[in-house]
């Protein structure tokens, strides 16, 4: 009974934070008169006060600090920031509407919406990040929204389900390293296990943005593209693709926003600088945000709220099934409290190999688990980088955008379908 309470303490802080905006969004029948970063806050201050009770307030503030100021969540700020920038630079001197009026000329209407999510798919799966694959397609996805009137939250929700499709099956992303590292086996041998599961997903979700594409016409007249205003995005795209580090990208696509919108005179230096702040102050609560969690999330585990998830989950494994679907569930979980795929493998990666020892499981069928599983929850968390960003940038409340999350709740029932029927037999 204390271990209990001891828990429920440990997560409590996370459980604020859920009342306070999901809580309070609901019962005022809007997402937008609770702002997340108030809930956060405080949601934080209960944290600090909580760790601090009965002990040292200068010890808990060192915590949340050390949480909030953590090398991952630093090295996302910096690609925040980078991204801001650019996002901003590339519409002043018209990369978005030049890359729209491309894809509008190329795509007719009605295969807009399948176009842009198979377009999505294979640049995440080429660069194996779903935040890379955000900070370069939700601009555009937005820009299509504003040109055809479209709803922006359906077209970044398409970019973002597209972008975790890569990011789970990609050889070179964190998550699949992350996963075949902890269970040791093959990256070949994961994606074939992953890829019997994620692509009826994929087919499905195709399928469906076919389908509400059918009569769609955009009664929109596209003007001759400026190719030149595209080489910011091609850029991008191919570096991407290339395998360079997501900054690096970044630097290289924001100095040829500068070049290319100084060369045809769309802008100079000092708009082009002024461009840059302006998309960088817009990404002061994305940031704020961010800290806040990554503080609010390292008090949550230093409390011990994640050993507390992993033990009472994993005492309830009753045969094969029952272990796959604990793992995967002990994965989602602790997605929800990590905000963070990659730390949520990582975290319930030697249990879920000692589960998998105990209960005869098929390795490659684990490490296809823990990285679909925490995949699907980082894809529809409104908290997580991913959806920060891409709320972001598209100016989308994330509560807005994950109602059209088609492909993390499709993939999520073909998981669920995975275990239950022991699929693929091979490897069950």
């Amino acid at each position: 009974m204390a271990n209990n309470k001891k828990g429920f303490l440990a997560l409590s802080p996370l459980l604020v934070f859920i009342f306070i905006y999901l809580v309070t969004s609901i019962v005022a029948g809007d997402f937008y008169k609770m702002p997340i970063s108030v809930a956060f806050m405080l949601s934080s201050i209960y944290a600090v006060g909580m760790a601090a009770y009965g002990k040292c307030l200068k010890n808990s503030i060192d915590t949340f600090s050390r949480g909030a100021s953590a090398r991952n969540i630093m090295l996302m700020l910096w690609i925040f920031i980078l991204a801001g920038a650019f996002a901003n630079a590339a519409k002043m001197i018209g990369a978005v509407d030049a890359t729209v009026n491309v894809m509008l000329s190329i795509l007719p209407d009605n295969m807009l919406l399948p176009g842009l999510f198979l377009a999505t798919c294979f640049i995440s799966l080429s660069i194996g990040t779903s935040v890379g694959t955000i900070v370069a397609l939700v601009p555009i996805a937005a820009g299509l929204a504003q040109s055809t009137g479209m709803s922006s939250a359906l077209l970044t929700a398409i970019v973002v389900g597209g972008a975790f499709f890569g990011d789970n099956l990609s050889f070179i992303s964190d998550t699949t390293i992350a996963a075949t590292s902890s269970q040791g086996c093959s990256m070949k041998d994961k994606f074939r296990v992953n890829f019997f599961i994620t692509l009826p997903a994929a087919i499905i979700t195709l399928a469906i943005y076919t389908f509400l594409g059918t009569d769609l016409h955009t009664n929109t007249c596209t003007h001759g593209a400026n190719i030149v205003k595209v080489i910011p995005y091609f850029a991008v795209l191919i570096t991407a693709i290339a395998g360079l580090d997501v900054m690096t990208v970044l630097v290289l696509g924001i100095s040829l926003t500068g070049i290319v919108g100084i060369a045809t005179g769309t802008t100079n230096l000092f708009d082009w600088m002024h461009s840059m702040g302006d998309g960088i102050m817009g990404m002061g609560e994305l940031i704020i945000v961010t800290m806040l969690a990554g503080g609010l999330f390292e008090i949550v585990k230093s409390k011990g709220g994640v050993e507390y998830i992993i033990e009472s989950i994993s005492s309830r494994i009753k045969g094969k099934r029952g272990a796959e679907a604990v793992i995967g569930l002990l994965v989602a979980v602790i997605d929800i409290c990590t905000a963070n795929n990659t730390v949520a493998i990582i975290s319930v990666g030697n249990i879920a190999k000692r589960i998998g020892e105990k209960y005869g499981l098929d390795r490659r069928k684990t490490a296809s688990l823990l990285d679909t599983c925490s995949c699907c929850m980082q894809a529809i968390i409104p908290y997580g980088a991913q959806m920060l960003m891409a709320s972001g940038l598209s100016k989308v409340n994330p509560v807005n955008i994950i109602p059209y999350l088609y492909y993390p709740f499709v993939l999520a029932i073909c998981v669920v379908s995975a275990i239950l029927l022991r699929l693929p037999r091979r490897y069950s």
